[in-house]
């Protein structure tokens, strides 16, 4: 850290303003003016204004301060060796919630006690420094991370106490967050493996002067994405690949006050690569006027996806814990489903066992002018579910397995009454082996209620799957194949091998309503000329050679009295 600090250092003047500093330091100008209330720094005043100017002495000064602070890649590693403590302890598809529980644990108190200074700073009122309205999560005397530090003995069962006050203290906020933890099981938590894990987080300071949402956030996403490594093929139970998000997001380009919703959210990441997007193509402020809405059936992944939304800054990104299928949560005041200007999912693929016999009942009309999906197969229920999500101009992007395209019985009934009522506006092809675990390709639907005249009875076709980067164990979309494909969508026009805009009279009549990318866009390789009479030949002498090596057996087995 401190030498790159001094290398950003090197061609700067000696006397520097407080703009400077923050910059090169990444810290906030309140932070260096509470150091300087408090004596750490004595800056220059300089000109008609008292500018403040930073001499040698107050920078030494402040990279002895910030010595504890980290870069991403830092944090990263320091966050991932936290999960070498429990690695052999308990399973690795377990231990993520853990160590994201005591990450967030270590943030709200570190925040807390940065807040509650600030105003002791200014106000030099303890009181007031207290108050509930001047901090984001409330964090009570004893819960505080130092003592959890202090505690010698039974630090799972203090942990349990901690997390049940912390829940109390900030509900509805935190419900159900710490449901899913329990530390005071000593075969899986030995104490003296807890109180490895609590020095190791102790050794940095959390709080926002020291490390900001961006950064944690990015650890955060990191962890996640290692950890969704680690636990192979269930890794994809939790988290969609970035890429991936991006492609979609990238095609429905969310905007102002648009209201944003994921039936099967995970770890939270489509909705926030939609804030992600809208920031950077405006700023934060629109970016937060974006309504985020999630419900997950897992209790460990949804606890996940809301840590998520809190360590980006999205307090108010409703998630909410629930079977989508069978109790979805989000409903209007006439008990129908909800319904939004943006829909997004990576929901589970082919499951067998979901709860069709409710779905069958047709409660929140997800069935109207549908046939019922199959008994063994839940693909078209998510798919019935999300339409039924969506405004009456609403659009929706939804990542599924390639059987969707084509499979026949009720499945390809629905598929045929979603293209008569026009819903598809794209269909594309991705690569294979983009989740941890997962060889399957997959594809990913766009869906539209209200296609603009140019694509009514039309569907863009985009073959992507050649266009990725291999990995020994997964593959992954570059930024050069996510602007291929988003670039195809928005220019809405045939590029020969790769997009091609079929009229859904075609799809009808001469593919019986098969969406499979290959039947509408050469995939560019060239079919090798077959000799006939030449294979023909091969048959024939292979066929001379097994009778040869079956009357060779026959003697064998003749020999042996078989």
């Amino acid at each position: 850290m401190k030498k790159e600090i001094r290398k950003k250092l090197q061609d700067m003047p000696d006397l520097l303003s407080i703009g400077q500093v923050s910059e090169i330091f990444g810290i906030h100008h309140d932070t260096l003016r509470n150091w300087e209330k408090k004596g750490l720094l004595v800056p220059l005043r300089v000109g008609d204004r008292q500018d403040r100017r930073y001499r040698p002495a107050d920078i030494e000064t402040i990279i002895d301060k910030m010595g504890s602070r980290l870069t991403l890649q830092q944090l990263e590693q320091f966050l991932w060796k936290s999960a070498d403590i429990l690695r052999g302890k308990i399973d690795s598809s377990d231990y993520k919630k853990y160590i994201f529980g005591l990450l967030f644990y270590k943030r709200i108190s570190d925040v807390w006690d940065e807040e509650y200074q600030k105003v002791i700073d200014e106000f030099n009122d303890k009181n007031l420094a207290k108050a509930d309205y001047n901090h984001r999560f409330q964090v009570p005397e004893d819960c505080k991370w130092t003592i959890i530090e202090q505690q010698a003995d039974n630090i799972g069962q203090k942990l349990n106490e901690i997390f049940a006050k912390l829940t109390n203290a900030n509900s509805p906020k935190l419900d159900r967050i710490f449901d899913d933890l329990d530390f005071a099981n000593k075969h899986k938590f030995p104490n003296d493996t807890l109180q490895r894990l609590v020095n190791h987080f102790s050794q940095y300071n959390f709080g926002s002067n020291y490390i900001n949402s961006d950064l944690l956030g990015d650890a955060y996403e990191y962890l996640i994405k290692q950890f969704a490594a680690d636990a192979g093929k269930k890794g994809g139970e939790f988290y969609t690949p970035r890429e991936i998000e991006r492609v979609i997001i990238n095609i429905l380009k969310p905007d102002e006050k648009n209201h944003i919703y994921d039936p099967t959210v995970g770890s939270g990441g489509f909705l926030l690569e939609s804030y992600l997007h809208l920031r950077e193509k405006t700023d934060e402020k629109i970016a937060n006027t974006l309504y985020l809405y999630g419900q997950e059936i897992n209790l460990g992944t949804f606890a996940i996806a809301k840590i998520n939304m809190f360590l980006h800054g999205l307090d108010a990104a409703d998630i909410r814990r629930g079977d989508t299928l069978q109790d979805p949560q989000f409903l209007d005041e006439f008990g129908a489903l909800k319904q939004f200007d943006i829909v997004v999912a990576n929901p589970p693929y082919s499951i067998k066992d979901w709860p069709d016999e409710f779905f069958k009942t047709n409660r929140y009309g997800r069935l109207e002018g549908y046939d019922m999906p199959p008994k063994k197969n839940a693909d078209y229920a998510f798919i019935l579910h999300i339409i039924k999500s969506m405004k009456d101009t609403g659009r929706a992007g939804v990542v599924l397995p390639h059987g969707v395209l084509f499979r026949g019985g009720s499945e390809g009934r629905i598929r045929e009454q979603i293209l008569k009522n026009d819903l598809i506006e794209a269909v594309i092809a991705m690569p294979s082996k983009l989740f941890y675990g997962v060889g399957i390709p997959v594809c990913v639907l766009i869906f539209n209620k209200n296609k603009p005249d140019n694509k009514k009875n039309k569907i863009l076709f985009i073959d992507a799957e050649k266009d990725y980067a291999e990995g020994k164990n997964q593959n992954s979309l570059r930024k050069k194949d996510i602007d291929k494909i988003v670039n195809a969508y928005d220019d809405y026009k045939d590029v020969e091998k790769f997009a091609r805009i079929v009229d859904l009279k075609e799809i009808d009549e001469e593919n019986e309503f098969n969406l499979n990318v290959r039947r509408y866009i050469e995939n560019g390789e060239e079919e090798e000329e077959i000799n006939v009479s030449e294979v023909w030949k091969e048959l024939k002498e292979l066929e001379q050679e097994r009778a040869q090596i079956d009357k060779e057996v026959e003697g064998y087995l003749a020999e042996l009295k078989y």
